[in-house]
This record gives C-alpha cells, sequence and structure tokens, in this order.
C-alpha cells in the first residue's frame, strides 16, 4: 500500500466506515505551467527546484493535470492516446546531461514569454530538438538500448499501435483517421506490416520518446517520494475521437459500419447551460468492455499508477450513469442518460492491483449514482470551495473528501470574488457577499488567503490549492475556461521569483498550525 495514501485496508476488504487519508494538504499546479527557459515547464532535474519548495511548505501533494500528448487545442485532456505522454514536457537539460544533445543544438532558444505558453514556437522549435536526441539515442550502448527494448515489451499493450498511429496520421497530414485510406483506417493487417516496414525508422522514434520521457519521470517521482511528496495524477474518463485508441478498439466503442460516432459525450441542461454540454468524446460500449474482462481500462490505470501515487479521475459520475447524446447534435437537449459498468470495472481493477488509490471527481449531475460506487469502494470524492457558497455546504465537509478552493476550470478565488461583488453592485444585492464574510470573516482584502485558511482549518482530509490561489493571481492566472478553445486556455506559467521565502514560512506555519504537516 502507497505510504502517502493511508488507507486502514484496500478497499475490496472495506467492512466499516474509516479514515481513508493522513490529514495533509498540496498544491495543484500543471507540469506545463513551471517556470524555466525553454518555453514551458519540463519534467527533467529543473523540477526538483519546485519539489523543493514544496517539502518547505510541507506539503505532501503535488496534483497536475494530464500529462498526455494533446491532440488538439494543447488541450491536456483531449489526447492522441490514453496512454503516450507529452514529449514536450521532457527536458533538454537532461538530454545534454546524457550526451545525446548539445547545448549548441539549442542555439538560439527563442524569446518565450515567462509568463505564458507559445505552444506553436514551442513545438516548432523543440521538435528537432528532440528528433537529434532521438537519433543520437539509439546509437547508445548495449545496455541502454535493452532497457528500452524491456520498456518496449511491457507497454507492448499500446505502444506499437500508438506509434504506427502516430507516423499514419503524419503521412495523412493530421486528418482525422476515419478520413484515412480504408485499410490503414481499418487496420488491414497487410497494410499495417508494410507500413512498419516502410516506416520503421519514423515508428522507433516514436517510441523512443516515449522511453526518454518514461526514464526522466521515473528520476522525478523518486525524488519527489524521498523529498516526502506524493504525485497526483489526472486521468479522464473519456477518450479522444482522433486518438490512437478508438482508431485500434473501434470495438470497445459506439460507432457505426464506417467508424463514426454514433453517440457523443456531455451533460443534460442545468441552471448554467441551458442547452445542456456537448463533449463531443466517443461513447464507450460498456458491454463490449465487460467481455474483455476490462482490459483496456485495467491496462489504462496498471500504466499510469506507475508514474503516480494517486490518480484522479475526472468525472468520476460517468463509471455510474452518462448522458448520451446523438453525434450530429450541437447541444445536450436531446441527449439521455444511460448506466454504466463502472463498478464492475472497478472490482476488476482492485481485484488486479490493491495498491491503487484513487480520487473521485464527483462535481454534477449523476453524484448521487456515483456516492454509491465511491462507498462501496471507500474512495474519496472532490468539493470545491467556491461551490459550496451557493447551497451552504461549507457547514458539511467530512474527512472522507479532496476539497478545493478552486479547479484548473474555475475562476482563481480572486477573480471569483471580484465577479461576486461585481454581480452584486449591478443587481443591487449583497446577500451571497454577507454570506462569505459570515463564514470567511469580514476582512476578505485578501480573499485567497482567507479561503485557504478555511481549507485547511476543515475537516477534510486532505486539501489542494491552485498555485494561482497561493500567488493570489487574479484574471492574469485562470488556466481554463470549459466550452472555449483559443490561446487563453492552457497558457499559463508561473514566475521563478512568484515563490518567495515569505510565502513559503506563511504556508509551512499554516500548515503546521492545522495539523497537515
Amino acid at each position: 500500500m502507497n505510504k502517502f495514501f493511508l488507507r486502514k485496508k484496500t478497499p475490496i476488504e472495506m467492512d466499516d466506515k474509516v479514515d481513508t487519508f493522513s490529514r495533509s494538504s498540496g498544491v495543484l499546479i500543471h507540469i506545463s505551467s513551471l517556470p524555466g527557459p525553454y518555453g514551458i515547464g519540463e519534467i527533467g532535474s529543473r523540477i526538483r527546484w519546485f519539489i523543493d519548495i514544496l517539502a518547505k511548505m510541507n506539503q505532501k501533494y503535488w496534483q497536475f493535470l494530464p500529462t498526455n500528448y494533446p491532440e488538439n487545442y494543447n488541450s491536456p485532456y483531449d489526447t492522441n492516446s490514453a496512454f503516450a505522454q507529452n514529449p514536450m514536457l521532457i527536458g533538454l537539460d537532461d538530454l545534454i546531461d546524457k550526451g545525446l544533445i548539445q547545448e549548441e543544438d539549442l542555439k538560439p532558444v527563442p524569446n518565450f514569454s515567462k509568463s505564458k505558453i507559445d505552444f506553436e514556437k514551442l513545438i516548432k522549435w523543440k521538435k528537432p530538438i528532440l528528433s537529434k536526441a532521438v537519433s543520437a539515442f539509439l546509437k547508445s550502448e548495449k545496455k541502454e538500448l535493452q532497457k528500452y527494448e524491456k520498456f518496449c515489451e511491457e507497454n507492448f499493450f499500446w505502444l506499437e499501435d500508438y506509434a504506427v498511429f502516430m507516423v499514419l496520421k503524419d503521412i495523412n497530414k493530421n486528418q482525422s483517421w476515419v478520413n484515412w485510406d480504408p485499410q490503414e483506417k481499418n487496420l488491414d493487417p497487410m497494410c499495417i506490416t508494410m507500413i512498419k516496414k516502410k516506416e520503421s525508422e519514423k515508428i522507433q522514434k516514436v517510441k523512443v520518446l516515449q522511453y526518454l520521457f518514461f526514464s526522466q519521470w521515473k528520476k522525478l517521482k523518486r525524488y519527489a517520494n524521498s523529498k516526502g511528496v506524493a504525485l497526483i495524477g489526472d486521468i479522464p474518463i473519456y477518450v479522444s475521437y482522433n486518438s490512437a485508441d478508438v482508431w485500434k478498439n473501434k470495438n470497445l466503442f459506439k460507432l457505426d459500419m464506417d467508424g463514426e460516432m454514433i453517440f457523443q459525450s456531455g451533460c443534460p441542461p442545468d441552471n448554467f447551460m441551458t442547452t445542456g454540454q456537448v463533449w463531443g468524446h466517443p461513447i464507450y460500449d460498456w458491454d463490449k468492455h465487460h467481455d474483455t474482462n476490462f482490459e483496456w481500462w485495467c491496462q489504462r490505470m496498471k500504466y499510469l499508477n506507475q508514474l503516480v501515487d494517486v490518480i484522479r479521475i475526472d468525472h468520476f459520475n460517468g463509471f455510474a450513469k452518462y448522458w448520451e447524446i446523438p453525434a450530429k447534435d450541437n447541444t445536450g437537449l436531446r441527449g439521455k442518460w444511460q448506466n454504466s459498468l463502472g463498478e464492475l470495472l472497478l472490482k476488476t481493477l482492485y481485484d488486479d492491483n490493491k495498491n491503487i488509490n484513487l480520487i473521485a471527481e464527483d462535481l454534477g449531475e449523476a453524484a448521487k449514482d456515483a456516492a454509491i460506487i465511491m462507498d462501496k469502494y471507500n474512495i474519496p470524492g472532490m468539493q470545491v470551495l467556491q461551490f459550496s457558497f451557493d447551497d451552504d455546504s461549507t457547514q458539511n465537509i467530512n474527512e472522507n473528501i479532496v476539497l478545493y478552493t478552486g479547479t484548473h476550470d474555475n475562476e482563481t478565488s480572486v477573480q471569483w470574488f471580484q465577479s461576486i461583488i461585481q454581480e452584486c453592485i449591478e443587481k443591487k444585492i449583497n446577500e451571497k457577499e454577507k454570506r462569505i464574510k459570515s463564514i470567511l470573516g469580514k476582512d476578505l482584502n485578501n480573499i485567497h488567503w482567507s479561503m485557504i485558511s478555511f481549507c485547511m482549518d476543515s475537516n477534510a482530509s486532505i486539501v489542494i490549492f491552485p498555485m494561482q490561489d497561493l500567488l493570489g493571481l487574479g484574471e492574469e492566472g485562470r488556466m481554463n475556461i470549459p466550452g472555449t478553445v483559443g490561446d487563453q486556455n492552457w497558457t499559463w506559467r508561473m514566475e521563478r521569483d512568484s515563490i518567495d521565502e515569505k510565502l513559503i514560512k506563511k504556508m509551512s506555519d499554516l500548515t503546521k498550525e492545522t495539523y497537515r504537516s
């Protein structure tokens, strides 16, 4: 059992209610948002600076977003593969240290912004550098190549198909696989064999990049754990339609004979979105997953469990029931609730691996249905403080949850409160503002610290804060605006000097005072 995530019993053995975690806290910031000279946060040795900061703050958890390779719009929730990791996060300095590239290969380093990621500029510059590193790696000594071959063997379940997929995607100029030549689209054995032979070098390069990522990540995790910091990874319940997973496993999704989606993911109308939401992911054929004993899902979870200490499942409610929308609809109005087989999946998962630790993102519709499964397997849910003032759930914060001031999809706490103040002015009411003041205290000049302090003092076993809230950022720190695409999303970066000794001491003292260290 993972030493950071302190269960008294494994979920399958649970026969009564017990505390699932030790009292602790952590920080949410995606790897891409960390500082560094190369346009994006990286997983190499430079990241140790941030882990050291977390340790000095007495924080036990570092949570980040999915590290998979984005398929579109730079979103870590819309990726080429549910398994493959983002090569843009590979640490260049570490590649220099290994002799795979030279400092000269980086020159000239573009004038990257310290506060925003320019993905187009980054990819154009970094991709050829990584290509050089791969070529040099393939000339490595025998011992290193043997490690690579072992990695390929252990991950053959997904790696080989992913590599072929990415090469075919490049050949087809990034078109969706549904528009490829029928033989490529339908994985004709002769066609795939020919592609593997003809494009063997390109296929191998794709696999080497995954190995380089994995090698650096192992060092990252080892260092974090040595400092008493556990890693919380994020796994979206759905996968992108234009992914290797769907291309390879069409039978596991509700697709027609041509591979087109019959239904798509989303959520029903509510007070926030009167037409519902359309997410556009293909819907799982849960019966087909059951027929395979949930092999794809178990492999997916097993792989991520190597990389992190705790897995947060985004939209966990979909394990209980999901909103199924006709594929051609652009609203969620005609969707219908359907039951899934998430409970059977979890039983299979825990039977196979009792050392897996989960957090359920159980916000929104179907939360009550999800709660039945979570209770059975003693999986903690989430509560977001920003939402808790609407229904007075601030008075009902129990131990078996992970409490957040906000998430990557929310306004920062400062921006959120400013919006409330503005709303009160416009509507000439102040009931919500009064409620917030009655709960957090009258002095709200530093609303972010009032919210952080409230969370730290609460009953929640674990509390997590977006780094933007620790820094007291407003609109400029927003990570993502749901339902939108564009350069404003996923691009925020923290500057190195944003964290000073005063902030470190303040957070360290608060952690000790609230018995979370």
